[in-house]
């Protein structure tokens, strides 16, 4: 009798389920290997080493020296002091305690220029870049003339704007009225105010011009063919495309604000009570021969400086590069312009 194969039993085969045709999989991210570490790293080094040399040491070193009261006569020896005395926190102490009312206004008048002097420089500055972004005749000499007084140095524009606010000047001939600028009281705040705007409002002109001319002009034919006149062109298509560029400039403006001191040091003076600021009162007492007090006012500033930054990156730090996410794609919750999602379609 022949022998019969038994064929062997079918093993049941476990079938995975099919997952859906619309579901997303996940985009593996390329490792970093060792050698492109290493090279992001040495790259980084020259920026990191110039950031210790101009930042950190002379942050350290002001905190430091915050920490030691000025050299004079020891009330327990009788002697003059060879060295700076420890004090600790005493100069801090001082600042909020029996200089407070110096200091607070310092820091209100600092706050007041920037507030001020920021807003009047973005409205200006954009109608600039919108101006300088037409194509007309002469288009470069006027972008030429509006970027004369960002060219200006700060010391310069001062004494200028010093002999027009003068008063024999332009602008009490102008207005009709005897007007001392730059004595006490608020007139002198509007003149710093007024030459401050007008050296640095082309800089803001500038990056929103930049980011004017990133724009495709698909955009604004779309938006005609639809309707859309000039002022809903600007709201719904201008504003929101150079809105990571113009906040950008804001930023920026915001830092050079804070720190502001040149410009009403040489147009109004020193220790003017209306147009005193914080780096105005930390120069006051290095000159004299006060450098714990100064040390702590500029580590105080420091600190104010620091936090709006901080504040204005961390509130909108996802305007300032742009609406688009990890992996390329767009935040939840952003949206495209209708217009501009019908241009790209009809391109």
């Amino acid at each position: 009798m022949a022998d019969t194969k038994v064929p062997p039993p079918a093993t049941a085969v476990r079938r995975e389920p099919a997952e859906p045709a619309d579901r997303p999989r996940p985009r593996r991210q390329p490792r970093a290997t060792a050698g492109s570490a290493r090279m992001a790293a040495l790259l980084v080094s020259p920026t990191l080493l110039v950031l210790t040399v101009v930042v950190l040491y002379p942050t350290l070193m002001a905190l430091h020296e915050s920490l030691y009261g000025p050299k004079g006569l020891d009330p327990e020896t009788g002697f003059i002091r060879a060295t700076e005395p420890f004090v600790g926190l005493r100069n801090y102490a001082d600042i909020f305690g029996e200089a407070g009312e110096r200091f607070w206004n310092a820091f209100w008048n600092t706050t007041f220029f920037t507030v001020v002097t920021v807003a009047l420089e973005t409205l200006i500055g954009v109608a600039m870049a919108l101006i300088m972004h037409k194509a007309f005749r002469g288009r470069g000499l006027v972008r030429a003339g509006i970027l004369v007084p960002w060219a200006v140095p700060t010391a310069i524009s001062g004494l200028l704007w010093r002999w027009i606010f003068n008063s024999d000047g332009i602008a009490n001939a102008l207005i009709g009225h005897q007007v001392l600028w730059t004595t006490e009281g608020f007139h002198a705040k509007v003149a710093v105010i007024v030459a401050e705007v007008w050296k640095t409002a082309p800089f803001i002109g500038l990056l929103v011009l930049a980011g004017l001319q990133v724009i495709p002009k698909e955009v604004y034919e779309a938006a005609r063919m639809d309707g859309a006149g000039p002022p809903r062109q600007f709201w719904h298509i201008t504003l929101p495309l150079v809105k990571p560029a113009l906040l950008v400039a804001m930023l920026f403006r915001c830092m050079d604000a804070l720190r502001m001191f040149d410009l009403p040091y040489i147009l109004v003076g020193a220790q003017k009570h209306s147009v005193e600021t914080l780096s105005m009162l930390a120069q006051n007492e290095a000159s004299n021969v006060r450098f714990g007090p100064a040390s702590a006012y500029s580590v105080l500033l420091f600190l104010y400086v620091f936090l709006v930054a901080l504040a204005f990156v961390r509130l909108l730090g996802a305007d300032l590069i742009g609406d688009v996410g990890a992996g390329g794609r767009r935040r939840k919750g952003s949206r495209i312009p209708a217009l501009r999602r019908r241009s790209e379609v009809t391109a």
